[in-house]
């Protein structure tokens, strides 16, 4: 399992200067990232993460709402090799049927990804664990609509935020589990609370521990109140001292 930095993250950077902000997610010590809305940026963002020796095994894009041709071949540029829905608003994951029709859409994504090369996921917040369809979460049930090729990405923040257990929740949906949002602080709806991992009330190593086919976990603050690269500094070497303890200890 390596570790990832959401761009999101790192919106309002971008804005003002992108290479430069690329540049310093690779002196922090990322060497993967994970784009968000990359079709605008493509030729630029490549470009800056080649020139930083860094990779981007996901990404963020709209593939219910914007040009799916448009967005596959934008990633295969960009060596996108997973392709995540972000954000399907809540009204969606009230009832069963409209979430049948959700995961319909996203099994037909998958079909045209899959002529790129590329696999399909979708990413939640905290709706989907909110709702309750058939004795089970929205996020849950939606999962069994789902094509075998498809992932999801865990926003293990808005799993705990919607009032579900985050290691009950990866451990129900198993395997088709690759990614997932390592974030923290104080379960609440204000972002700006966010924490760097580790600081928070998310037991961030029994969340990674409970996601037993986790390719990438990815490093995400929907918004922050401190210094912005400071806090993914303080995330990031959180998670690399547990690793550098459990090289120790093998």
């Amino acid at each position: 399992m390596s570790y990832s930095l959401q761009l999101y993250t790192l919106r309002n950077a971008i804005q003002e200067d992108l290479p430069g902000t690329i540049r310093k997610v690779a002196e922090i010590g990322f060497t993967q990232v994970e784009p968000y809305n990359f079709v605008a940026t493509a030729k630029e963002l490549g470009a800056a993460l080649k020139e930083n020796g860094l990779t981007a095994p996901s990404g963020h894009a709209p593939l219910l709402s914007q040009d799916q041709d448009e967005i596959f071949a934008a990633a295969k540029e960009l060596g996108i090799t997973t392709v995540i829905e972000p954000y399907i608003t809540a009204e969606h994951w009230q009832d069963a049927e409209t979430i049948q029709a959700t995961a319909a859409k996203l099994n037909t994504a998958a079909k045209k990804g899959a002529e790129y090369g590329i696999r399909v996921g979708y990413h939640n917040h905290a709706w989907e664990l909110e709702s309750t369809i058939e004795g089970q979460t929205a996020l849950e049930y939606f999962e069994g609509l789902l094509d075998p090729e498809l992932v999801l990405e865990v926003d293990t923040y808005w799993v705990a935020v919607g009032g579900q257990d985050p290691v009950d929740i990866l451990t129900k949906l198993g395997d088709r589990v690759k990614f997932i949002h390592i974030k923290d602080g104080p379960l609440t709806t204000d972002t700006k609370a966010q924490q760097p991992a580790g600081q928070g009330q998310i037991p961030v190593w029994d969340v990674i521990g409970a996601a037993k086919s986790l390719e990438v976990g990815v490093v995400e603050f929907d918004d922050y109140s401190g210094d912005i690269f400071d806090g993914i500094t303080q995330s990031l070497a959180f998670l690399n001292s547990a690793k550098a303890t459990e090289g120790a200890q093998a």
